[in-house]
């Protein structure tokens, strides 16, 4: 890896929370429905919603470690962008962008002016998205990608779901 590029992790503490949420839910539940009988109290796991609770708590363990082992990096380098995660990497030259929009999404309300990067590469009609608050160091990956953005052309017009930051 070259010393000039900047390497942004992706978030897993969305998943955390989840993850934790869940169980404490669940011991929560337990622990309420649970019976005390003579000096010893004892798990009630016959109830259907007690298993439910399992399944979502395994389920958002199970999300958690597969993402934590993908691995999703976002690598900008001075020349290329590469989207890494543990199984590929996809490097899209700078050279190779159509044109780039730096801004925010409508329906998305989380806090800070910019949301999301949008560009489009040429001879591919899909765009890519990277929603910046899924990385973290999100003000120095809006500053790295405003850089780029001088180097590339500006998109003509707003498009459906996405606000420009003088909105």
């Amino acid at each position: 890896m070259e010393s000039n590029q900047n390497t942004y992790k992706y978030k897993l503490d969305f998943y955390y929370l989840q993850a934790l949420a869940y169980l404490v839910v669940l011991i929560l539940y337990a622990a309420v429905r649970g019976t005390y009988v003579e000096g010893k109290f004892e798990f009630v796991f016959r109830d259907p919603i007690v298993f439910v609770m399992v399944i979502f708590v395994v389920f958002a363990f199970v999300v958690l470690v597969l993402n934590m082992a993908r691995d999703r990096k976002l690598i900008v380098a001075p020349d290329k962008l590469i989207f890494h995660h543990k199984f590929h990497e996809r490097a899209i030259p700078i050279s190779e962008i159509e044109w780039m929009h730096i801004g925010r999404e409508r329906m998305v309300q989380t806090a800070g002016r910019f949301q999301v990067i949008v560009f489009k590469i040429k001879g591919r009609r899909r765009l890519f998205r990277i929603r910046v608050g899924r990385y973290e160091r999100e003000k120095e990956l809006v500053a790295e990608m405003r850089r780029i953005a001088d180097r590339v052309p500006k998109m003509k017009r707003p498009m459906f779901r996405i606000q420009s930051p003088a909105e």
